[in-house]
């Protein structure tokens, strides 16, 4: 049953780039007279610019926090998610290490793998939003890195987080 898919696929591959070989452009060709900007992405059409991440609302959020002893998103960050995930798309050399954090709660083994699930959901979330997986690298802190150091919950809820750090802004 695999092979006769393959062979559907294939065809239908094969005679979409035939049909796009096939047609003929009308414009002729447009030299280009002057580099662009090393800050101006190469679609012109983008939302965003290099100076976008210091100045646009959205994209100054850059953490995802989580609610105790769990890794799934929630939804109140999927409009930060989606942001940056155009950003990415915007600016393919862009790079981002999504920075997994736990609260000093549970083992130093458990909160490095917690930190860790955390920032693959903020990948697997950028990803579907349409970024590229190798733009991202994700690393986990576990409870190393607390932003609050005192030991209650609204200090725990700041340490329970991803950080998205820019470590390629194009």
């Amino acid at each position: 049953m695999k092979l006769p898919i393959r062979v559907i696929l294939t065809a239908v591959v094969a005679g979409a780039a035939l049909a796009a070989c096939a047609t003929k452009s009308t414009k002729p060709p447009v030299a280009q007279t002057a580099p662009q900007a090393a800050a101006q992405p190469e679609n012109n059409g983008g939302k965003y610019t290099v100076e976008s991440l210091d100045t646009d609302s959205c994209l100054r959020q850059r953490v995802v926090y989580f609610d105790f002893d769990k890794s799934e998103i929630k939804p109140e960050f999927q409009a930060q998610i989606a942001c940056h995930a155009a950003y990415l798309r915007q600016f393919p050399g862009a790079r981002v290490t999504l920075e997994g954090n736990a609260d000093e709660r549970g083992t130093r083994e458990y909160n490095l793998g917690l930190g860790e699930r955390r920032g693959n959901a903020v990948d697997s979330a950028l990803v579907a939003a349409g970024a590229s997986a190798s733009q991202l690298n994700v690393v986990s802190y576990g409870e190393e890195r607390p932003v609050c150091k005192e030991h209650n919950e609204a200090c725990w809820q700041k340490n329970r987080r991803v950080d998205i750090v820019y470590t390629a802004k194009q």
